[in-house]
């Protein structure tokens, strides 16, 4: 068994300063295997802002998978923008392209789909599918295989289909090949988990697709600040949604969501 914290869009500069203690309290006290970060660490990519994030994220002694958002370039530096758009995150918060963690049970890869041409949109290129698949080539069948980026492979029900990733279909089909089970995102700021048996349609193939709400920002769409737990078996997967509760000053379970692996045709919902 292992377990993942999933937080996303904390959005130093926009934060909600009450929220930090708790939130960092609720990690620890769960003891995860891995904090996994999928991106818009900041509100404007500002130098002081990386800098809270990274002081923040040095308060959680623990493994960390962080890939950046749309808001974690600059948005009114052009020149920044567009000839390095990721200095500062990289500098501050990570320089790996494609972070990972891998033990004998998880490999997890994360992937930057931020672009300097999108304002708020996301994209992710041939090349980098490719990458992430080549990571995952060779692991034992057993090992679950998880994707983080910070755009959506779907969007809940209801929701502005130009949010999903670009070249979403593309890379499903690569990844379903390399036998990913499971997608973490953010951007929405909305909770959601689903399997990507609707939309993707491809046979024999079903993975998990696990949206992170705000974790600390003060711009909420609707839905309290909450952050996702994941908790891998050999062939289960629990995934619970913490959200906060201002009246108890707490991060408190608000949903949960229950799969199972089934051979031959992925993950399905279950009710255990």
């Amino acid at each position: 068994m292992r377990t993942i914290v999933h937080v996303s869009d904390l959005h130093f500069g926009a934060v909600d300063p009450t929220l930090l203690s708790p939130l960092r309290e609720a990690i620890l006290g769960i003891r995860p295997d891995v904090l996994v970060v999928s991106g818009d660490l900041t509100q404007r990519a500002r130098k002081s802002q990386f800098e809270a994030a990274r002081a923040y994220l040095a308060t959680l002694d623990l493994p960390q998978i962080v890939v950046p958002g749309n808001h974690d370039i600059p948005l009114y530096d052009l020149v920044r923008r567009f000839f390095s758009p990721l200095t500062r995150f990289r500098k501050f918060i990570s320089n790996e392209a494609l972070p990972v963690f891998f033990d004998d049970e998880i490999a997890i890869v994360g992937v930057n789909t931020a672009r300097s041409l999108t304002f708020k949109g996301g994209r992710i290129n041939v090349a980098q599918v490719r990458a992430v698949a080549d990571r995952f080539e060779g692991l034992p069948e057993a090992v679950t295989r998880i994707v983080v980026t910070h755009h959506p492979f779907e969007v809940p029900p209801g929701g502005d289909e130009s949010d999903v990733l670009g070249r979403a279909p593309m890379a499903m089909a690569e990844f379903a090949r390399a036998e990913v089970d499971v997608f973490l995102s953010g951007h929405l700021h909305l909770s959601n988990t689903v399997t990507t048996a609707q939309r993707y349609r491809i046979e024999g193939f079903a993975a998990i697709v696990v949206q992170a709400g705000t974790a600390t920002s003060t711009r909420e769409r609707g839905e309290q600040n909450a952050f996702n737990v994941l908790r891998i078996g050999r062939n289960d997967l629990h995934i619970q949604t913490l959200a906060w509760a201002p009246s108890q000053g707490a991060y408190l379970p608000s949903a949960e969501k229950c799969f199972t692996y089934l051979r031959g045709t992925g993950w399905h919902a279950s009710n255990a």
